[in-house]
């Protein structure tokens, strides 16, 4: 029996098939408040509770689709010497950590990927080391469970990200191993370190891609995914026979909070999307770009009003919901805390945050039951009894690390959906 599965993303809503999950671990724990910036979080975040949330998301997960978890998949590849090797001397040479290669290669597959993960701790036996006032060789992979951002499905490629920050690079190095190598997989990697004249400012995170349907891209622009990275994305979708529609969002640079594009935009259904009001539909000083490509060229590139409206134009006609309700403090609240990402399991069936209230709130007036994670895991609900709903998982701890359900799942298969 053939269980390799063919990477397939034609839209943000199709229903799920395969998703990549990293339950958090100990590299959660490995952080002080000292190193809390550095990491790219504003807080340190308990892992006990953490774990209890996550554990909703996986295991509503885990009754809708197969699901794969990273530590696995990379143990599987580094079983393979070969892989192994090349692995740590990629990861060795882009963390200045040379010295510790012989190491790390010493290392078995199982203790290798644990400490890929949690940290290498320094052995102080240089003066520069014991004078050192940092613990790891190898810094943990603080946010690896929000697995969205270091690689990205689109059709039946993997694009690797390329990360704004270099505390994240062992990420989208990892995720490529995995897409090269592993078996369960049918796919190829387009990795824009690989190109000769990779600009040093390109960078693109998954947070900021959403496929919007086959035809349609919606990136982002902003904190982590530049200019040049959107250019490379373009670049890869110069197909002669196909015409291809590239929607670009400008978003703020700070604060936090809008650092990727679903942040402030996912897509519910065929007819709904959800929105932070200020960002995509009121006035503002942020672009809405929108580039035609056709003919293994671009043919055009215009201002819109804004993402409804353009897509609107190309025949997606989406009723927003808003988030945080109509309220703008209460808008501002709930956003700060991934009101807006919500994530997909088929069309008009999505999961996110139990804790933005007035958010859930506007789903069930538009249709949408809620339904807690923990109902369904206990088997008390059967989700084939409802055709339109919203799976409500606790997030009072993940949220605070800066993503919500999207951010936490990056999706491998999707069927394809009938428009």
């Amino acid at each position: 029996m053939n269980n390799q599965l063919q990477v397939n993303i034609n839209s943000e809503i199709g229903e799920l098939e395969g998703v990549i999950l990293h339950t958090p671990g100990v590299e959660l724990q490995n952080m002080t408040p000292q190193t809390a910036k550095r990491a790219l979080y504003s807080d340190i975040l308990n892992l006990a509770v953490a774990s209890k949330e996550y554990s909703q998301l996986k295991g509503v997960l885990d009754k809708v689709a197969k699901t794969f978890e990273v530590k696995d998949l990379l143990s599987d590849v580094l079983a393979d010497e070969k892989v192994k090797i090349d692995v740590v001397n990629k990861v060795c040479t882009n963390e200045n950590a040379i010295e510790i290669r012989d190491y790390l290669i010493s290392l078995s597959n199982i203790e290798l990927t644990k400490q890929l993960f949690e940290g290498v701790v320094m052995r102080k036996n240089s003066l520069t080391k014991f004078l050192s006032k940092d613990k790891y060789s190898l810094q943990p992979l603080h946010n690896f469970f929000f697995t969205r951002d270091s690689s990205i499905a689109i059709k039946d490629r993997v694009l690797i990200g390329r990360m704004a920050n270099r505390v994240r690079k062992r990420e989208a190095l990892i995720m490529e191993s995995i897409f090269d190598n592993h078996k369960s997989f049918v796919t190829k990697t387009v990795n824009p370190e690989s190109c000769y004249d990779c600009h040093p400012e390109l960078t693109v995170e998954g947070g900021d891609v959403l496929i919007v349907r086959d035809d349609i891209l919606l990136i982002g622009i902003g904190a982590r995914t530049t200019s040049q990275g959107i250019d490379f994305i373009i670049d890869k979708l110069k197909e002669k026979d196909i015409k291809r529609n590239v929607i670009i969002q400008e978003l703020p640079l700070t604060p936090e909070s809008f650092i990727h594009l679903d942040m402030v935009f996912t897509m519910l259904d065929k007819d709904k999307c959800m929105v932070y009001e200020p960002i995509i539909l009121k006035p503002n000083k942020y672009r809405t770009i929108h580039v035609v490509i056709e003919g293994g060229e671009v043919k055009s590139i215009e201002d819109e009003k804004n993402i409804p409206d353009i897509l609107s134009k190309l025949g997606m006609d989406l009723k927003p919901i808003l988030c945080g309700g109509n309220d703008a403090w209460v808008q501002e609240r709930e956003q700060w805390h991934s009101g807006a990402n919500f994530f997909a399991i088929a069309p008009g069936r999505v999961i996110g945050y139990g804790r933005n209230v007035y958010t859930m709130d506007e789903m069930n007036k538009n249709g949408f039951e809620i339904i807690p994670a923990k109902e369904i895991i206990r088997g008390k609900v059967s989700l084939n009894d409802y055709e339109k709903y919203v799976i409500s998982i606790e997030g009072s701890e993940l949220s605070r690390g800066g993503g919500g359900a999207r951010c936490m799942t990056m999706p491998v298969r999707r069927k394809d959906i009938s428009w």
